[in-house]
């Protein structure tokens, strides 16, 4: 789980250009790397969790901006 979790954050990374794919990819990366902390592989569960946060905020950032922009052409 915890190497799920951190290629989900990978993809989160990139994901979240697209709000749509970015928000699914880093909650369940968040999921699984919350999941596994207590595994042996920590280290890659907590680089999964900072990343996936990190996607799952640009994913938000990314949204708002949006509804800013479409909101403002009206």
């Amino acid at each position: 789980m915890a190497t799920a979790a951190l290629v989900l954050g990978i993809i989160g990374l990139v994901a979240w250009l697209i709000p749509i794919i970015g928000y699914p990819v880093t909650i369940v990366g968040l999921v699984l790397g919350i999941k596994s902390v207590k595994s042996e592989k920590r280290g890659m569960a907590i680089a999964g969790i900072v990343m996936s946060s990190i996607g799952l905020v640009l994913s938000l950032v990314n949204s708002i901006a949006g509804v800013i922009l479409y909101s403002s052409m009206t």
